[in-house]
């Protein structure tokens, strides 16, 4: 599959349409920003720096930082707070991530065809 360009996607918020898991400290960070949004499930997860896990969203909502103009509230206050793995999508640890089916728009697209 060619590399996907997200600034070509006419939805670029459906990736959004679920959380993700952010490590407890960086969310603390985040949460420091006074926004709009909150974390919810905090599990301990030893494969994040800290040793815990929080999530963007409750149960399968859209993020909760997910503005109603479609764009991330951490990415308009601070983009170097804004999470690593939101940073990265499409991408997961250098490969495409096992959610694009589900949440890119340029993929679906692509399969539809």
């Amino acid at each position: 599959m060619k590399r996907i360009d997200c600034l070509k996607c006419k939805q670029q918020s459906s990736c959004c349409s679920f959380g993700v898991w952010i490590d407890l400290e960086e969310a603390k960070k985040i949460l420091s920003l006074g926004l709009k949004g909150d974390f919810y499930h905090l599990e301990k997860d030893e494969d994040f720096p800290s040793g815990y896990k929080v999530g963007s969203s409750y149960e399968d909502n859209p993020c909760s930082f997910l503005c109603a103009d479609g764009l991330c509230a951490i990415h308009k206050v601070n983009y170097g707070l804004k999470p690593l793995h939101c940073k990265e999508f499409p991408y997961e640890k250098g490969r495409l991530s096992d959610l694009v089916p589900v949440l890119c728009q340029e993929v679906k697209s692509k399969i539809k065809k």
